[in-house]
């Protein structure tokens, strides 16, 4: 069998494409346009594990005919950032995440290809999120067991929350892509799965202020960089879920071995409640494992877009597989301390 990772030399796709080629009956081509910032570091990694590496873009149809037939493609390719497009810069946004879907979606049609497709819960709206009834706690906002909107409840935000309504260029070029990706499932019987992955850590994640927080965080801490508590108060109060890259990629390998049993799911992939942390609780984590303090501040202007509160529901996948988160927490952010520990002074530069 053979899979194309788009974005292969990322976070994610890095991962996914690692290990699959180390199952041993995947032959698995990474193709990645490198524009990420140590997105290079990755590409020993897949020398290593057996992966074939193709540098090129997703918005071009050729760079993808290059590779050639395949059984399954993981689209793994978009840029990332909520925040970005906000400065008007939208071209290589909407190009890569929406463009770079359809550009998938034409090589998996043209060679019967299953997709199985990463989107993200920024495509719940975000004055949809803000408008949610939350109570405060010393370190942490948790939604009202009662509220006016559906497809909210303490178990986190479900896939039967309402769309409608602005959600971030970032999220609105996701949710564009999905709405292709059924249309194609439709029209031309493509097999599809799309994942709506909320906060994704582990090792080889490049963390950035506005995508990355558990890196991002935990190697401020190492480093010595200050941090900021932004919006909501300043309070630092805001919560999201984190899932382990091993269980996101343990998620995608079942999706490609079974992909009848997932043919045509949409559905929220996430750490849920039991694994969903504040920044003032990542702070406090991030202090005990490293054993670092930074300076924390805050600042009460909220940024266009962000929420307070986000945590996956993953009732409706859960139901549809046996599929579980099996790292917590506190072990994903050993896990990503250990990671940085392994390899400061590479990452030092990288992680600003």
């Amino acid at each position: 069998m053979r899979v194309l990772v788009t974005g292969g030399a990322g976070f994610v796709g890095g991962n996914i494409a690692v290990h699959l080629a180390r199952r041993g009956d995947w032959d698995v081509v990474a193709l990645d346009n490198l524009h990420r910032s140590g997105s290079e570091l990755n590409l020993p990694r897949l020398e290593a594990a057996g992966v074939t590496f193709v540098r090129g873009d997703v918005r071009e149809p050729d760079d993808l005919a290059a590779v050639g037939p395949v059984d399954a493609l993981v689209e793994c390719s978009a840029e990332p950032s909520v925040l970005a497009g906000t400065d008007g810069s939208v071209d290589y946004l909407v190009h890569t995440n929406l463009l770079g879907a359809y550009t998938c979606l034409e090589h998996c049609r043209r060679h019967d290809a299953q997709l199985v497709f990463l989107s993200t819960s920024r495509i719940y709206p975000h004055t949809r999120l803000a408008a949610v009834t939350l109570e405060e706690t010393e370190t942490r906002f948790v939604p009202h067991r009662e509220q006016a909107q559906q497809g909210i409840s303490t178990a986190g935000v479900s896939e039967t929350f309402p769309i409608d309504g602005p959600r971030t260029l970032y999220g609105a070029t996701k949710l564009a892509a999905e709405l292709l990706i059924a249309e194609y499932a439709e029209v031309f019987g493509l097999r599809t799965v799309v994942d709506r992955f909320g906060v994704i850590a582990g090792p080889w994640q490049m963390g950035q202020v506005d995508q990355g927080i558990v890196t991002f965080w935990l190697a401020a801490h190492r480093f010595g960089r200050p941090l900021r508590y932004i919006g909501f108060g300043g309070s630092g109060k805001q919560v999201r879920d984190v899932l382990h890259v091993d269980d996101a990629v343990a998620l995608v390998e079942e999706q490609l071995a079974e992909p009848e049993r997932f043919r045509g799911a949409v559905v929220n992939a996430g750490g849920g409640a039991d694994r969903s942390v504040s920044l003032v609780e990542l702070t406090q984590l991030c202090r005990r494992v490293t054993r670092c303090e930074t300076s924390v501040t805050g600042s009460s202007t909220t940024r266009l877009g962000d929420v307070p509160y986000y945590v996956s529901d993953c009732s409706k996948l859960e139901a549809l597989s046996d599929w579980r988160p099996t790292k917590s927490i506190e072990q994903t952010i050993a896990d990503v301390d250990a990671w940085l520990g392994e390899h400061e002074e590479a990452l030092r530069a990288v992680l600003r």
